[in-house]
């Protein structure tokens, strides 16, 4: 190891964004505007100073037109293959909303869908959605 600063990958946050003022508390996807294109979850790279949770809150903000409460940590996401650009770690956090969403920033359009019945997905977000609804199904007791 050298003596300066580490090389280490990049760091983003998502959320996984549930209306909750809709019927069945549908997902919000942005189709992204700029490469690597298609339908991804709403979120972006932290900045120096930011925190992952101000960054996800942030990214909402600025590519769903939404403020979102975050509602729990769902997991930290690192597969080196994740992002064609490069090795990126994504820390994802699940939030509700209500209101109306509207494309912004880097979202070149943006859509509420059933978490059960999504199109496509960029990066792991199909990966990363299961475990949300993993997550979310009830359990069962354990005997």
């Amino acid at each position: 190891m050298s003596a300066g600063r580490p090389v280490t990958p990049l760091l983003a946050a998502d959320v996984i964004i549930c209306l909750v003022d809709r019927a069945d508390s549908p997902v919000v996807l942005i189709e992204r505007r700029n490469p690597p294109e298609g339908w991804a979850l709403p979120g972006g790279f932290v900045d120096v100073g930011e925190s992952p949770e101000a960054a996800a809150r942030r990214e909402a903000m600025e590519e769903t037109g939404l403020s979102v409460e975050l509602t729990g940590l769902l997991g930290c996401y690192g597969d080196p293959a994740r992002d064609p650009r490069g090795h990126t770690v994504s820390v994802v956090y699940t939030a509700v909303a209500r209101g109306q969403p509207r494309a912004g920033d880097d979202a070149a359009k943006v859509a509420v869908f059933d978490p059960e019945r999504l199109p496509p997905l960029a990066f792991d977000h199909e990966k990363i959605i299961r475990d949300f609804l993993r997550q979310r199904a009830p359990r069962s007791p354990q005997f």
